[in-house]
Formats: structure tokens, C-alpha cells, sequence
């Protein structure tokens, strides 16, 4: 327990000091022996934290190099796992608020029927969230949920975290999710709602989520600025 708290508190107080600038973007983090005397542990309790702040999108580690600071302007969302906005907030521990515009049970309309592989005027969640980071909104999140699968929702709920609900007090097994990445121009309800700084398009995100039993519940449409967010993924060459 101790090595986890003193990896964890070394993590927590290097990514402080990048978000605070004492590492500004583009230079590198002190060596690992600096660090070990720094902190006055060992180097496997720096690779730990070191790993985590890679992980976290502060760092990247640069074999013979050292680590190198990121820039963290820009929040990294990962491409390939399924992680609500919420656990990403914690991650990166910004100043993030929600905005509910929208929650409303609605039928499901001909194009929406086909996200949701159900059937037309089936009722449907349609739930409109702003996300605002450091002070701008940049992130629209729209949401469609069937109700056979959530019979209910409030605001706070979604103002929280609908996943949070979802797992926690309804006991889903929500299991993969297809993602579709594009840019698109923006829309009038994009220029209402975000700050886009004079950005004529933003990036959309589809995703289409599904649970243990295969079956799909929810579509999701992500909008976010162009300029604030970076979408990242891990691949590795078949040997």
C-alpha cells in the first residue's frame, strides 16, 4: 500500500506542476536518477509514475531522450475505449462544468430508428449537455437512450453522470461501443452553444453503444471544437 501511495503521490504531484507550467510543453521532465533523489525512492516507484503520467497524456517517454512534456491544452480522448466524460474529467482534473439544455422523452424519428436499431416512434431519451473547460464551452454532447433500457432520467443525473447511473443503480453491463470520427461544418446549434472562437466546423464523434447481450441502447453525438481536443490510440506491430 505504501509503494502505491508514494507512486500515486509522485504521479499527482508532477502532473500539478505540468499543468501549473513549472514543466513548460516541449521540455523535458528530470531524468529518472534526479527524480529517485528528489522523491528518495526507487526507480521502479519513478517508472510507475512516470507510466501513469504517460498514460494520462502529460508525457512522452522518448527512449533514450527522457520524458518529454506534452502539451496539455488539448484533452486526450481515447479512440478505442469507452470511458464517460465524468472519469475523464477525473483523470485530467480540469475545471469542467455540465450544462443540462435538453432531457426530453421523444419517439424516435425515421433516422434515429436506424442509429438505434429499433423501431420508429420507439420512446427515446434525447438528452443536449454543453461541456464547459476552463471557461469555454467546447463540447456539445448530444445523447439518445432508449427507455426500454433507462426507464428513467433526471437532470441531475445527466449534469452527473448518466454512466455513473447506468452501472451503479440500474445495473447495466454496458459492454463496446463503434466509433465514428469526422469533421463536419457546424451548425446553428453548435454556434448557439459553444464558444467556437470563429471555427467553422468542429469534430463529431459517433458512437453507436451497446451492452453485454450485444443489443444497442444508446447513440451519442460528440462535438467538440477543433482546436481544444486531441483523440488518441495505442498500436502495436504484429511481430
Amino acid at each position: 500500500m505504501a509503494t502505491t501511495n508514494k507512486y500515486m503521490n509522485i504521479f499527482q504531484e508532477l502532473s500539478s506542476e505540468i499543468k501549473n507550467g513549472v514543466f513548460e510543453p516541449n521540455s523535458l521532465l528530470p531524468s529518472e536518477h534526479e527524480l529517485c533523489e528528489r522523491f528518495n525512492t526507487s526507480r521502479e516507484t519513478i517508472r510507475k509514475a512516470l507510466t501513469l503520467l504517460s498514460q494520462n497524456g502529460f508525457i512522452q517517454k522518448m527512449q533514450g531522450k527522457g520524458s518529454l512534456v506534452l502539451d496539455i491544452s488539448k484533452m486526450t480522448f481515447p479512440v478505442t475505449g469507452l470511458v464517460s466524460f465524468k472519469e475523464i474529467q477525473q483523470s485530467l482534473g480540469r475545471d469542467i462544468q455540465t450544462t443540462v439544455h435538453k432531457l426530453e422523452l421523444i419517439e424516435a424519428e425515421d433516422w434515429l430508428s436506424n442509429q438505434l436499431e429499433c423501431p420508429e416512434h420507439a420512446l427515446t431519451w434525447e438528452v443536449v449537455r454543453a461541456r464547459t473547460i476552463q471557461g469555454e464551452r467546447v463540447i456539445l454532447d448530444k445523447d439518445w437512450l432508449l427507455q426500454t433500457t433507462v426507464p428513467s432520467l433526471t437532470e441531475e443525473i445527466c449534469a452527473d453522470s448518466i454512466y455513473a447511473y447506468l452501472e451503479g443503480q440500474l445495473g447495466l453491463n454496458i459492454s463496446y461501443a463503434k466509433k465514428e470520427i469526422t469533421v463536419e461544418p457546424a451548425t446553428d446549434e453548435d454556434r448557439a452553444l459553444l464558444d467556437l472562437d470563429g471555427y467553422s466546423h468542429i469534430v463529431l464523434v459517433k458512437n453507436f453503444v451497446h451492452l453485454e447481450d450485444t443489443s444497442i441502447f444508446q447513440y451519442t453525438e460528440s462535438r467538440h471544437r477543433l482546436d481544444k481536443f486531441k483523440f488518441v490510440d495505442f498500436a502495436r506491430r504484429r511481430k
